[in-house]
Order: C-alpha cells, then sequence, then structure tokens
C-alpha cells in the first residue's frame, strides 16, 4: 500500500480535470500532478535517496507543497512535515532527530533570523530556479513506478511536542492516513469531483492529510495566495470556485463569523462559499458553535483527534449540531461528539479500569489510525501505548449514548488558535532569564484564540525583572506564537506538601 497510488488512480481516470490551483489558477490538473511526483521521484532515487529515508517540509502553505509529498512517497519515502511558524533552531532539531536527507523550504521560514539549515543533504527553496530545475520536464518526463510500501511502513513522521518541551517523532504509517481518508466519508463529510478544499490552515498540520480524502474523491486542491487565513479573501474564492471545505481551528471559524456578519453575508450567501467546515484542535465554546451555525448555516462538523490518530477519534455531525429538540441538545453541543467508525473509545481511571457513565477519566483509542509508536522513542511509545490502546493524556466522561465530553488535558497542555504549547518548554527558557528565580506558564482562557499562554514569574531576592527582556529572550529562543502574552511578576508560587507548583490555583487567580 503506497499513498501515491490514490494519485495514480486520479490520473488516469480523469488526467485532465483541474487539481492544484493557487487561487483561482490551475496550477496542475491530476495527470500533471502525477507527472511531476514521478519525475521528482526519479530525481529522488537517482540522488541515492533510499525508500524510507526522510524529506522535511520546512514550509508555508504552497501549491507546490502535495508535490513534494506525493512525489516523496511515489519514491518510498517519508515525508517529515514542520509547523512553519517554527523556530530555525526547533527546526533544525526536528530535522536532526529524524535524520533527514532534504528539506524542502520557502523563503520565510528560513530568512527571519539569518540562521541556515545544516546537516542536510539538499536545501530547495520551492520558489527558487534551484526548484524551477527539479521540477523542469516533469509534464513529459519517461514513467517511474511507484515504489512498492508496505502499510506498516512510515509515511508522515509528524512532530508533537512532550512534556519535556522537546518534540516527539509520531510516525504515521500508509495504513493510518488511507484509514484517516476513508473515515472522513463515512463519519465527516461527503466529497464529490465538484468539491474544493482550502489549505488555509497550516498544511503541516491536520489541514495538510486531508489532502488524502479529496484526492481520493478527485477534488480539487486550492491554496490561497495569500498563504494562510484571509477571512475576505476566502469568501471571494469560494464564490469563484464553488463553495469550499476547508479544516480550522475554532478562533478561524470566529474569525469567518465575524467577517459574515461585518459584511452582512446571508446564510445563503455563505453557503456560495462554504460548503463545510470542519473545526478541532482546541476547545470550540457552545455560544460560538451555535452564533455560527445561525450566521452561515448548517456547514460545521467538529471531529477530535490527536497526532498520535490523526484526524480519527470522536466526530459531532451536522445532523447532532442541528438537533436542537434533542432534550441532551445542550450536553451534545459541549461534547467532541462519538467515536468515528474505525476507532474504540474509552474513559479509564489510573489503573485502565473502565469508569462508568459520567465519570472523568483518560480518554484512550484503539483502531487502525493510531500510530506505529514515536520515532526513536521506545520508552515514550510504551507510555503511550499499552495492550493495542492509545493513552491520551486528555480528560474526559463519555454519557450512555457514546458522546464524549473533554474536560480537561493532561500534561497542562495549552491551545491557542489551534496550535500546541507546552509550558515546560517556555518555563526552560525563562529559567535561563538572568534575575529569574521560578517560572509557572499556565494558559489563560480567551475569546479569540481559545487560550494565551500566561508566566508567573518569581524574581531572585532584591532582584527586578524587565518583561521586554523576558519577551526577546522568549522570541530569540522559541517560536513566537509560544511567547507568552501575559507576564505576571510575583512573589512565590502556590504549592503543595510536595513542592509542586499548583497550577489550578494558578489559573484561578487569572478568572
Amino acid at each position: 500500500m503506497n499513498l501515491a497510488h490514490l494519485l495514480q488512480r486520479q490520473a488516469r481516470m480523469a488526467p485532465e480535470r483541474p487539481a492544484i490551483f493557487l487561487g483561482t489558477q490551475v496550477v496542475a490538473t491530476h495527470g500533471q500532478w502525477a507527472k511531476r511526483c514521478q519525475h521528482l521521484a526519479s530525481q529522488f532515487q537517482a540522488a541515492g535517496l533510499q525508500p524510507g529515508d526522510r524529506v522535511a517540509l520546512f514550509m508555508r502553505n504552497h501549491a507546490r507543497y502535495l508535490e513534494v509529498m506525493f512525489g516523496a512517497w511515489w519514491a518510498g519515502l517519508a515525508v517529515v512535515p514542520i509547523n512553519a511558524k517554527l523556530h530555525m533552531r526547533e527546526a533544525q532539531w526536528i530535522i536532526d532527530n529524524a535524520q533527514a536527507r532534504w528539506a524542502f523550504v520557502t523563503a520565510d521560514t528560513t530568512n527571519e533570523t539569518g540562521d541556515t539549515l545544516h546537516s542536510l543533504e539538499r536545501v530547495i527553496d520551492v520558489d527558487s530556479d534551484q526548484a524551477d530545475a527539479l521540477w523542469l520536464g516533469a509534464d513529459n518526463a519517461a514513467d517511474t513506478p511507484i515504489h512498492e510500501r508496505a502499510s506498516d511502513d512510515l509515511a508522515w513522521l509528524f512532530y508533537t511536542s512532550g512534556t519535556t518541551g522537546r518534540p516527539k517523532g509520531v510516525m504515521i504509517t500508509h495504513r493510518n492516513l488511507m484509514t484517516m481518508g476513508l473515515t472522513y466519508f463515512t463519519d465527516v463529510d461527503a466529497i464529490s469531483p465538484l468539491d474544493c478544499i482550502a489549505y488555509a490552515a497550516p498544511m503541516s498540520h491536520g489541514a495538510g492529510i486531508y489532502a488524502v480524502p479529496h484526492l481520493m474523491a478527485g477534488a480539487q486542491h486550492m491554496v490561497p495566495p495569500s498563504g494562510g487565513f484571509d477571512p475576505a479573501e476566502l469568501f471571494e474564492l469560494g464564490r469563484h470556485l464553488g463553495s469550499l471545505s476547508m479544516f480550522a481551528a475554532p478562533t478561524i471559524v470566529k474569525r469567518l463569523v465575524d467577517h459574515a456578519e461585518s459584511v452582512g453575508l446571508s446564510t445563503e450567501a455563505c453557503g456560495q462559499s462554504f460548503k463545510t467546515v470542519v473545526y478541532g484542535g482546541a476547545p470550540m465554546y457552545a455560544a460560538d458553535i451555535q452564533r455560527a451555525l445561525r450566521v452561515m448555516g448548517p456547514r460545521f462538523v467538529q471531529i477530535y483527534g490527536q497526532g498520535e490518530s490523526p484526524m480519527v477519534g470522536t466526530a459531532l455531525s451536522r445532523h447532532h449540531l442541528q438537533d436542537i429538540t434533542h432534550p441532551r441538545y445542550a450536553d451534545r453541543l459541549a461534547s467532541v461528539g462519538v467515536a468515528q467508525t474505525p476507532v474504540r473509545i474509552r474513559v479509564t481511571d489510573t489503573q485502565g479500569r473502565d469508569l462508568p457513565v459520567g465519570e472523568v477519566g483518560e480518554v484512550l483509542i484503539q483502531g487502525d489510525s493510531v500510530m506505529a509508536g514515536y520515532w526513536r522513542n521506545p520508552e515514550a511509545t510504551a507510555n503511550a501505548i499499552q495492550n493495542g490502546w492509545l493513552f491520551t493524556g486528555d480528560m474526559g466522561c463519555l454519557d450512555a449514548d457514546g458522546f464524549l465530553t473533554l474536560k480537561d488535558r493532561s500534561k497542562d497542555l495549552i491551545i491557542s488558535g489551534g496550535s500546541n504549547i507546552y509550558p515546560r518548554e517556555i518555563e526552560e527558557v525563562l529559567l535561563h532569564a538572568p534575575g529569574v528565580a521560578e517560572v509557572a506558564v499556565v494558559g489563560a482562557p480567551d475569546a479569540e484564540w481559545g487560550e494565551v499562554v500566561v508566566a508567573f514569574v518569581v524574581p531572585l531576592e532584591g532582584q527586578r525583572l524587565d518583561t521586554a527582556a523576558l519577551d526577546a529572550l522568549c522570541l530569540q529562543e522559541i517560536a513566537r506564537f509560544k511567547r507568552p502574552k501575559r507576564y505576571e511578576i510575583v512573589a512565590s508560587l502556590p504549592k503543595n506538601n510536595y513542592g509542586k507548583v499548583l497550577k489550578t490555583e494558578l489559573r484561578l487567580r487569572l478568572n
């Protein structure tokens, strides 16, 4: 099983059908997309890359993203997607840990700090003459067979932060992504060849792998010219291309609704631009989704998953979001839905025993979407997967109908604008600042971003702290989106008898 066969299938059935767009401009038909991928595959192979080798993508959303991704799979390689918002040092750590041989980049990811990526055989800016030379002749290239891969071979090595602040490489296989793609049709949405998925959220995350089900259906793929999220741009593109589908964090949903309301769009007008908005990655306030339904109509589906079970966990369908007459509608609206078709969901106590309906425990997932394990980290793998079950670290409860409601995140995870932020990583940076004695980082509720980062900082005795200097240090060492939005200088941190900082008490101070 190789995911590249999905592209080959579509290229044979409908080679002239438009496939990849930059805005309203056709960049590739399905036939051209396949030709470019097999041409890239032949060049990977000619350069000595072997099946299973890793190719990193440190890119903003770009029309060539899908060509590199499927070209790598065509050659039997594994893709290492890297969040374009990461600091160069963070990206370099991932590249080194993944032992990647090549990297494809966009200039904006590598120019901001003046640093350069190293330990790679080639670094290719996809907008450069070097990249154009790599693509040259692709449309007339000789056929290159797809390299056969086993279902459990690595396809997507996704790095997600861990409790130590160091990322962990999540090994996602061809089987995992094939399962995710097929599940989209049963639990999320139907797709036709006339549909178009818009890549406004980062393609290095869930939005990018949603290419798989849309390719299965022979649909269209569109990267906005802005390369990201601009509500006015997306509404306009939807009117030109036909109603769009997209994955969005709750903060993006809120901004879409804000725009629709500000320009006075009717639900019918919204429907001309958007077919389906799948939201997830962070808590969605009930009031916000009710407003979204009221303004934009029944265009929303919620999913819950993790990098370790990509986009597959639970789903809250259009039907459930619209079924306002149901006696437990309010409870369902606050939930993340029911288990998706190929997985089972359990809620257990600390001993791994199932809890009764309504009791809060850790959420476990089992099924063919669950990762193969953590890259070069058998200890973390053994902790996360036990007896075939993924221990998510999320806390929640199930009701009698199987609806899962998340109550809290273990490991103190902060989710801001759909991005995962781990406090320990920020704390370790701030503890290196002169004059800092102790630090505790927590998330504060925020109507726009879901949560924002707040740092409680204790100065050394007799020291005065400059919060601007603390912010400058964070910008130097970690990605901009991770830095605290607020600093609270305090005399001490609340602790229990064992000396552990009571972050729950700190969060109460923010309410």
